[in-house]
C-alpha cells in the first residue's frame, strides 16, 4: 500500500499552520513546510513562520535550512520533501505538508522529473541576457510558441521559471508540460485537505495580519537582509520582502510600501485558491473566525474515516 500524507491547502492566512498541529497531535503526524520561503533562516516574521511555542513539540522540517543568499528550485524542495515523507514514515508516523505553492505541493506529491541533467549554464546565461536586452515580454512570447499551456502558468515576471522552462525545451527537446503530464501517478496516496473563507473576511484577515507583523518588526527584518546586499537573491523577491526594496531606496513611502504589500498577499491568495480548485482533487472546508474550531473537529473525524 502507498504511504498516506496529508497535505493542507488553501489561501494564506485562513490557518492552515493550526490546523496542522491539530491533525499531527490527532493521529501521530510530523509536519512539513510546504512554504518555500520559510526554508531561509531569517526570514520569520515575512513568513509567517511557526515560532517553537507554537509547534508544541511536534517536529517541524524545511524549516531554516537554507541562508537567504542561496537559491532553492522546486526540484530542490522535491527533493527534500521526498526524503521527509521516507523519514516521517519509517517511523511509523503521518507525514503532513502543510500551506505552500500549488506548484511545489505538485511537484513533491506527483514525483515531477525536473530534468535536472539539461541545465545549461550557458544557455541561461544566453537567457538571462536576451531578458536583460529585449525583456520578459520578448522570452513570453518565446515560451507561448514553445510551450503555450506553460506560458498561461508562467507569469512574465516570474523570470526564473520563465527561463527554465525554455531551457528544458531547448536542451531535451520536450516541454515542461510534456515532462508533466508524463508524471501524473503520485508514489504516495495523498490527502488534500482545503481550508476556505468567504473572500472579504479572508482579505481582512490578510490587512490585519500584515499590520501585526510590522508591528513585530518586519520592516527591521527585511532591512537586515536589505544592508547584507541580498536584494538580488531569490529569497528577496519573496511578498513580503520585494515591497520594501523601493522604500529603502526612496523612491515611494512607508504606507504606500504596506498597501503594496496587503495588495500583493490578497492577489497571491486569490491566486492559490485558484490553483488549487482547478488542479487538485481537494475536500474543501469553508471556516470562519467563529466556527473554525469546529470545523477543525470535523475535519479530523473525516480524516478518521479516510486513514481507516
Amino acid at each position: 500500500m502507498k504511504q498516506k500524507v496529508i497535505a493542507i491547502v488553501g489561501p494564506t492566512a485562513v490557518g492552515k499552520t493550526k490546523l496542522s498541529i491539530e491533525i499531527a497531535k490527532q493521529f501521530n503526524g510530523e509536519i512539513i513546510s510546504g512554504d518555500s520561503m520559510q526554508i531561509y533562516r531569517g526570514m520569520d516574521i515575512g513568513t509567517a513562520k511557526i515560532t517553537e511555542g507554537e509547534k508544541l513539540g511536534i517536529p517541524h522540517y524545511m524549516l531554516d535550512i537554507k541562508d537567504p543568499s542561496d537559491n532553492f528550485s522546486v526540484a530542490d524542495f522535491q527533493h527534500h520533501v521526498t526524503d521527509h515523507i521516507e523519514t516521517i514514515s519509517s517511523k511509523g508516523h503521518l507525514p503532513i505538508i502543510a500551506g505552500g505553492s500549488g506548484l511545489y505541493i505538485q511537484s513533491a506529491l506527483y514525483n515531477y522529473n525536473f530534468s535536472n541533467d539539461a541545465r545549461d549554464n550557458e544557455l541561461t546565461l544566453e537567457l538571462e541576457q536576451d531578458l536583460d536586452k529585449f525583456g520578459a515580454a520578448y522570452l513570453h512570447e518565446r515560451l507561448q510558441k514553445i510551450d503555450p499551456h506553460q506560458a498561461v502558468k508562467i507569469h512574465p515576471n516570474n523570470h526564473r521559471r520563465l527561463i527554465r522552462a525554455i531551457e528544458i525545451y531547448e536542451t531535451t527537446g520536450k516541454t515542461m508540460s510534456a515532462f508533466q503530464a508524463e508524471q501524473k501517478e503520485s508514489p504516495y496516496d495523498p490527502i488534500f485537505i482545503g481550508l476556505e473563507m468567504e473572500r472579504e473576511m479572508l482579505y481582512n484577515r490578510i490587512n490585519t495580519r500584515i499590520d501585526q507583523m510590522v508591528q513585530n518588526g518586519l520592516l527591521y527584518e527585511v532591512h537586515q537582509l536589505y544592508v547584507r546586499g541580498l536584494e538580488d537573491c531569490q529569497s528577496m523577491r519573496g511578498i513580503g520582502y520585494k515591497e520594501f526594496i523601493p522604500y529603502f531606496k526612496g523612491e515611494y513611502d512607508l504606507d504606500y510600501a504596506i498597501e503594496l504589500l496587503k495588495r500583493n498577499s490578497r492577489r497571491f491568495a486569490k491566486r492559490q485558491y485558484t490553483w488549487f480548485k482547478n488542479k487538485m482533487d481537494v475536500a474543501w472546508y469553508s471556516v470562519t473566525p467563529d466556527t473554525i474550531g469546529e470545523k477543525f473537529r470535523t475535519i479530523l473525524r473525516d480524516l478518521a474515516g479516510m486513514l481507516g
